[in-house]
């Protein structure tokens, strides 16, 4: 083996050893199960953070759905996928997706640290309009949060 091969093998595995000790997920199912059992998002987020004062600015939350009239709420042709895209600038310790019109309110949870790209697109399910709600546990301690309501045309959990 020549010795240059031998030098990109042993950093590429030394690397790799490094990732797993860097990274680090909390299982909050496991950690906060009231937070995966409440029926409304103000419980939800109590169970999870023990306080519901959220600070309404600093997070960017849209989800897709067309606005037919200015004033109105968007409305989703189909509770089944509904795209969610959401961010923030907020130095954070976790972000957190809570919607209003499904049985239980916890949608995701994410562990976040300093080096994390703090914009995430995912979908969600929602068989009746309601309210999606996004909270960023910042650094500080404090709640930031974004809402949007939206108006479903089919069910997701139904249709």
């Amino acid at each position: 083996m020549e010795r240059r091969q031998f030098l990109n093998m042993t950093l590429g595995a030394l690397a790799l050893a490094v990732v797993p000790a860097s990274v680090r997920a909390e299982d909050f199912r496991k950690l906060k199960p009231a937070v995966w059992s409440a029926h409304t998002v103000e419980d939800a987020i109590k169970a999870m953070y023990g306080s519901t004062t959220l600070i309404e600015e600093g997070v960017k939350l849209k989800a897709a759905g067309e606005n037919h009239d200015s004033g109105k709420k968007a409305v989703a042709s189909s509770g089944g996928a509904i795209p969610v895209n959401f961010s923030t600038e907020i130095p954070a310790k976790t972000i957190a997706v809570y919607q209003d019109a499904n049985p239980e309110a916890a949608v995701i949870i994410y562990t976040v640290n300093k080096y994390s790209v703090n914009n995430y697109d995912i979908k969600i399910k929602m068989g009746k309009p309601g309210t999606i709600t996004v909270v960023v546990e910042g650094l500080d301690g404090k709640l930031y949060a974004a809402k949007q309501t939206l108006d479903v045309a089919l069910g997701g959990c139904e249709g």
